[in-house]
Protein backbone atom coordinates (compact mmCIF):
# COMPACT_ATOMS: atom_id res chain seq x y z
CA UNK A 1 0.00 0.00 0.00
CA UNK A 2 1.54 3.43 -0.58
CA UNK A 3 2.53 5.73 1.63
CA UNK A 4 1.25 9.40 2.64
CA UNK A 5 3.43 12.09 4.09
CA UNK A 6 1.40 14.95 5.74
CA UNK A 7 3.47 18.10 6.28
CA UNK A 8 1.97 21.39 8.23
CA UNK A 9 3.76 25.30 7.41
CA UNK A 10 3.90 26.80 10.46
CA UNK A 11 5.19 29.79 13.24
CA UNK A 12 3.66 30.96 15.71
CA UNK A 13 0.62 28.76 15.88
CA UNK A 14 0.12 27.55 18.74
CA UNK A 15 -3.62 27.79 18.86
CA UNK A 16 -4.29 26.16 16.21
CA UNK A 17 -1.59 23.59 15.46
CA UNK A 18 -3.00 20.63 17.74
CA UNK A 19 -6.49 20.35 15.77
CA UNK A 20 -4.58 21.03 12.21
CA UNK A 21 -2.50 17.58 12.95
CA UNK A 22 -5.28 16.03 14.98
CA UNK A 23 -7.10 16.23 11.36
CA UNK A 24 -3.89 14.25 9.51
CA UNK A 25 -3.48 11.58 12.24
CA UNK A 26 -4.65 8.87 9.46
CA UNK A 27 -1.30 9.88 7.12
CA UNK A 28 1.83 7.57 7.47
CA UNK A 29 4.07 10.52 8.27
CA UNK A 30 3.14 14.14 9.61
CA UNK A 31 6.05 16.50 9.27
CA UNK A 32 5.85 20.16 10.63
CA UNK A 33 7.73 22.82 8.99
CA UNK A 34 8.16 25.26 11.82
CA UNK A 35 10.42 28.78 10.99
CA UNK A 36 11.36 28.82 14.77
CA UNK A 37 8.25 29.95 16.33
CA UNK A 38 8.58 31.83 19.58
CA UNK A 39 5.90 30.02 21.26
CA UNK A 40 4.83 26.13 21.49
CA UNK A 41 3.76 25.35 18.48
CA UNK A 42 6.73 23.06 17.38
CA UNK A 43 6.47 21.34 21.04
CA UNK A 44 3.09 20.81 20.90
CA UNK A 45 3.37 19.28 17.36
CA UNK A 46 6.33 16.95 18.79
CA UNK A 47 3.74 15.85 21.97
CA UNK A 48 1.88 14.36 19.05
CA UNK A 49 3.83 12.70 16.88
CA UNK A 50 4.89 15.33 14.00
CA UNK A 51 8.29 15.43 13.20
CA UNK A 52 9.18 19.05 13.63
CA UNK A 53 11.99 20.15 10.86
CA UNK A 54 12.96 23.72 11.76
CA UNK A 55 13.78 26.16 8.07
CA UNK A 56 14.56 29.72 8.79
CA UNK A 57 12.08 31.59 6.87
CA UNK A 58 12.96 32.99 3.31
CA UNK A 59 9.60 33.62 1.77
CA UNK A 60 6.71 30.54 1.46
CA UNK A 61 8.18 28.97 -1.98
CA UNK A 62 11.60 27.93 -0.68
CA UNK A 63 9.40 26.78 2.70
CA UNK A 64 7.61 24.32 0.46
CA UNK A 65 10.31 23.43 -1.19
CA UNK A 66 12.00 22.32 1.58
CA UNK A 67 9.14 20.89 3.40
CA UNK A 68 8.99 18.20 0.22
CA UNK A 69 12.13 17.42 0.46
CA UNK A 70 11.18 16.71 4.33
CA UNK A 71 9.04 14.05 3.41
CA UNK A 72 10.03 10.55 3.44
CA UNK A 73 6.82 9.04 1.19
CA UNK A 74 6.38 9.66 -2.36
CA UNK A 75 2.68 11.25 -1.73
CA UNK A 76 2.17 14.20 -0.20
CA UNK A 77 -0.38 16.04 1.65
CA UNK A 78 -0.07 19.34 2.50
CA UNK A 79 -2.42 21.53 5.54
CA UNK A 80 -1.68 24.81 6.39
CA UNK A 81 -2.28 25.61 10.16
CA UNK A 82 -5.22 27.44 9.87
CA UNK A 83 -7.15 24.58 7.68
CA UNK A 84 -8.79 21.27 9.04
CA UNK A 85 -8.92 17.66 7.08
CA UNK A 86 -11.72 16.23 7.10
CA UNK A 87 -12.90 12.36 7.43
CA UNK A 88 -14.08 13.08 4.27
CA UNK A 89 -11.36 13.70 2.50
CA UNK A 90 -8.94 11.96 4.66
CA UNK A 91 -10.86 8.79 2.78
CA UNK A 92 -10.95 9.88 -0.51
CA UNK A 93 -7.18 11.03 -0.14
CA UNK A 94 -6.58 7.48 0.89
CA UNK A 95 -8.32 5.84 -2.22
CA UNK A 96 -6.98 8.30 -4.53
CA UNK A 97 -3.39 7.01 -3.46
CA UNK A 98 -4.40 3.72 -3.61
CA UNK A 99 -6.06 3.63 -6.88
CA UNK A 100 -3.35 5.52 -8.25
CA UNK A 101 -4.99 6.99 -11.02
CA UNK A 102 -3.65 10.67 -10.70
CA UNK A 103 -0.43 12.31 -9.97
CA UNK A 104 -1.20 15.32 -8.84
CA UNK A 105 -4.94 16.82 -7.13
CA UNK A 106 -6.77 19.88 -6.20
CA UNK A 107 -8.49 19.83 -2.92
CA UNK A 108 -11.45 22.70 -2.54
CA UNK A 109 -11.53 24.31 0.51
CA UNK A 110 -14.84 25.78 2.68
CA UNK A 111 -13.84 29.37 4.60
CA UNK A 112 -15.33 29.94 7.41
CA UNK A 113 -14.58 33.98 8.65
CA UNK A 114 -16.83 35.97 11.34
CA UNK A 115 -18.81 33.40 12.47
CA UNK A 116 -20.32 32.16 9.39
CA UNK A 117 -19.38 29.73 5.96
CA UNK A 118 -18.22 32.56 3.07
CA UNK A 119 -19.77 30.92 -0.09
CA UNK A 120 -18.65 33.55 -2.05
CA UNK A 121 -16.08 36.78 -2.21
CA UNK A 122 -14.02 34.02 -4.09
CA UNK A 123 -13.26 31.80 -1.30
CA UNK A 124 -15.70 28.61 -2.68
CA UNK A 125 -14.19 26.31 -3.73
CA UNK A 126 -11.10 28.05 -3.86
CA UNK A 127 -8.30 25.70 -5.06
CA UNK A 128 -5.36 27.36 -4.47
CA UNK A 129 -2.78 25.44 -5.72
CA UNK A 130 -2.77 21.26 -4.86
CA UNK A 131 -2.57 19.96 -2.04
CA UNK A 132 -1.95 15.80 -3.20
CA UNK A 133 0.15 14.80 -4.94
CA UNK A 134 3.85 13.16 -5.82
CA UNK A 135 6.86 14.14 -5.18
CA UNK A 136 8.15 14.34 -8.71
CA UNK A 137 5.42 15.28 -10.46
CA UNK A 138 5.40 19.19 -8.53
CA UNK A 139 7.85 22.15 -8.03
CA UNK A 140 7.46 25.39 -6.55
CA UNK A 141 9.01 28.83 -7.31
CA UNK A 142 10.99 30.71 -4.77
CA UNK A 143 8.51 33.59 -4.66
CA UNK A 144 8.09 35.10 -1.13
CA UNK A 145 4.59 35.20 -1.53
CA UNK A 146 1.94 33.34 -3.44
CA UNK A 147 4.56 31.00 -4.62
CA UNK A 148 4.05 29.55 -8.37
CA UNK A 149 3.85 25.60 -8.70
CA UNK A 150 4.37 23.66 -11.45
CA UNK A 151 3.06 20.15 -12.68
CA UNK A 152 5.32 18.18 -14.78
CA UNK A 153 4.00 17.63 -18.40
CA UNK A 154 2.01 14.64 -18.75
CA UNK A 155 1.21 14.43 -15.23
CA UNK A 156 -2.21 13.00 -14.34
CA UNK A 157 -4.92 15.90 -12.37
CA UNK A 158 -7.40 15.58 -10.53
CA UNK A 159 -9.76 16.62 -8.25
CA UNK A 160 -11.44 15.67 -5.14
CA UNK A 161 -14.91 16.23 -4.63
CA UNK A 162 -15.12 16.76 -0.63
CA UNK A 163 -13.41 20.00 0.86
CA UNK A 164 -11.35 20.58 3.96
CA UNK A 165 -12.14 23.41 6.27
CA UNK A 166 -10.17 26.50 6.56
CA UNK A 167 -10.55 29.63 9.48
CA UNK A 168 -8.00 31.75 7.98
CA UNK A 169 -8.49 34.38 10.65
CA UNK A 170 -9.77 34.25 14.06
CA UNK A 171 -10.80 38.04 14.60
CA UNK A 172 -10.32 40.89 12.47
CA UNK A 173 -7.11 42.09 14.20
CA UNK A 174 -5.64 38.84 12.81
CA UNK A 175 -6.72 39.46 9.02
CA UNK A 176 -4.96 42.78 9.60
CA UNK A 177 -1.74 41.63 10.61
CA UNK A 178 -1.71 39.35 8.42
CA UNK A 179 -2.52 41.77 5.35
CA UNK A 180 0.44 43.55 6.70
CA UNK A 181 2.70 40.63 6.99
CA UNK A 182 1.87 39.60 2.88
CA UNK A 183 1.84 43.13 1.72
CA UNK A 184 5.60 43.90 2.82
CA UNK A 185 6.19 40.18 1.33
CA UNK A 186 4.49 40.71 -2.06
CA UNK A 187 6.17 43.96 -2.37
CA UNK A 188 9.52 42.67 -3.10
CA UNK A 189 8.30 40.51 -5.76
CA UNK A 190 9.71 41.87 -9.64
CA UNK A 191 6.63 42.44 -10.73
CA UNK A 192 6.39 45.37 -8.68
CA UNK A 193 9.07 47.45 -10.07
CA UNK A 194 8.01 50.60 -11.53
CA UNK A 195 5.25 50.78 -8.52
CA UNK A 196 3.60 54.19 -8.35
CA UNK A 197 0.79 55.22 -5.50
CA UNK A 198 -1.41 55.64 -8.23
CA UNK A 199 -0.93 52.20 -9.03
CA UNK A 200 -1.69 51.08 -5.80
CA UNK A 201 -5.24 52.96 -5.75
CA UNK A 202 -6.21 51.53 -8.62
CA UNK A 203 -5.57 47.84 -8.32
CA UNK A 204 -6.65 48.30 -4.72
CA UNK A 205 -10.02 49.68 -5.74
CA UNK A 206 -10.16 46.86 -8.47
CA UNK A 207 -9.44 44.08 -6.00
CA UNK A 208 -12.19 45.38 -3.95
CA UNK A 209 -14.92 45.24 -6.55
CA UNK A 210 -13.57 42.48 -8.14
CA UNK A 211 -14.31 40.56 -5.11
CA UNK A 212 -17.08 42.49 -3.52
CA UNK A 213 -18.82 42.66 -6.78
CA UNK A 214 -17.76 40.23 -9.76
CA UNK A 215 -17.03 37.61 -6.57
CA UNK A 216 -20.24 38.44 -5.66
CA UNK A 217 -19.09 38.92 -1.90
CA UNK A 218 -22.07 41.19 -1.47
CA UNK A 219 -24.12 38.19 -0.58
CA UNK A 220 -21.49 36.63 2.09
CA UNK A 221 -23.05 40.18 4.30
CA UNK A 222 -20.99 42.46 5.97
CA UNK A 223 -17.77 39.26 6.07
CA UNK A 224 -17.91 39.79 2.21
CA UNK A 225 -17.53 43.51 2.48
CA UNK A 226 -14.62 43.22 4.75
CA UNK A 227 -13.29 40.44 2.79
CA UNK A 228 -13.24 42.78 -0.19
CA UNK A 229 -11.89 45.56 1.62
CA UNK A 230 -8.64 43.40 2.81
CA UNK A 231 -8.19 42.54 -0.67
CA UNK A 232 -7.92 46.77 -0.80
CA UNK A 233 -5.81 46.73 1.68
CA UNK A 234 -3.14 44.20 0.72
CA UNK A 235 -2.79 44.95 -2.56
CA UNK A 236 -2.52 48.96 -2.18
CA UNK A 237 0.12 48.46 0.08
CA UNK A 238 2.06 45.77 -1.77
CA UNK A 239 1.85 48.64 -4.42
CA UNK A 240 2.74 51.43 -1.91
CA UNK A 241 5.60 49.69 -0.19
CA UNK A 242 6.90 48.40 -3.65
CA UNK A 243 7.42 52.28 -4.06
CA UNK A 244 8.94 52.54 -0.87
CA UNK A 245 11.71 49.78 -1.56
CA UNK A 246 12.77 51.86 -4.63
CA UNK A 247 12.73 55.02 -3.69
CA UNK A 248 14.47 54.87 0.07
CA UNK A 249 18.12 55.18 -1.46
CA UNK A 250 16.78 58.63 -2.63
CA UNK A 251 14.95 59.60 0.53
CA UNK A 252 17.64 58.75 2.96
CA UNK A 253 20.31 60.24 0.54
CA UNK A 254 17.57 63.37 0.93
CA UNK A 255 17.68 63.13 4.74
CA UNK A 256 21.38 63.29 5.16
CA UNK A 257 21.56 66.53 2.87
CA UNK A 258 18.91 68.20 5.02
CA UNK A 259 20.82 67.43 8.43
CA UNK A 260 24.02 68.13 6.68
CA UNK A 261 22.67 71.65 5.64
CA UNK A 262 21.14 71.66 9.14
CA UNK A 263 23.73 70.40 11.90
CA UNK A 264 21.63 70.04 15.66
CA UNK A 265 22.96 72.82 18.05
CA UNK A 266 24.58 71.53 20.69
Amino acid sequence: MNKISAYVIAYNEEAKIADAIRSIQWADEIVLIDSHSKDQTAQIAESMGAKVVQVEFQGFGKLRTQAVKACEHEWIFSLDSDERCTQEVAEEVKAIVEDDKFDVCFVPRRNFYLGREIRHSGWYPNYRQPQLFKKAHLTYDESPVHEKYEIKIGARTGYLKNAIWQLPFNNIAESISKMNRYSSLGASKPRQKGSSFAKALGHGMWAFIRHYIFKLGILDGWAGFLIAFSYFEVTFYRYAKAVELEHQPTWEKDWKEIQAKNPSKK
